[in-house]
């Protein structure tokens, strides 16, 4: 939510994940887990934990789950155009092509 990702000009990095793994703590026993969402401190806090409870309630425990406002949809004035929009998409797919077909040629080798 809130941040835009494209296969060209914006690739998602790892370092776009680091406060993840930080706060997820991978190697470490899952008690030492920690959020930084806070309704009260922190609302904009991207990662957020739920127990079982609070999945368990949602219907048919859905685990679409989502919190933080998404700014592009409340400020639709300021989107890119939609020719922008559609070239970003056709870099995307044809991006993606390209790098399936690098897979194909691999796996045919």
């Amino acid at each position: 939510t809130n941040m835009h990702f494209t296969l060209k000009t914006n690739p998602l990095k790892r370092t776009d994940l680091d406060e993840f793994a930080t706060l997820y703590k991978p190697e470490e026993p899952r008690e030492k887990r920690r959020q930084n969402w806070s309704e009260e401190k922190n609302p904009d806090g991207r990662w957020r934990s739920f127990d079982y409870d609070e999945i368990i309630k949602r219907d048919k425990a859905n685990l679409d789950i989502f919190w933080l406002k998404d700014d592009s949809l409340e400020d639709s004035e300021n989107l890119p155009d939609p020719q922008v929009l559609a070239q970003e998409i056709a870099d995307d797919l044809q991006t993606a092509l390209e790098q399936f077909a690098s897979i194909a040629a691999e796996l045919n080798e």
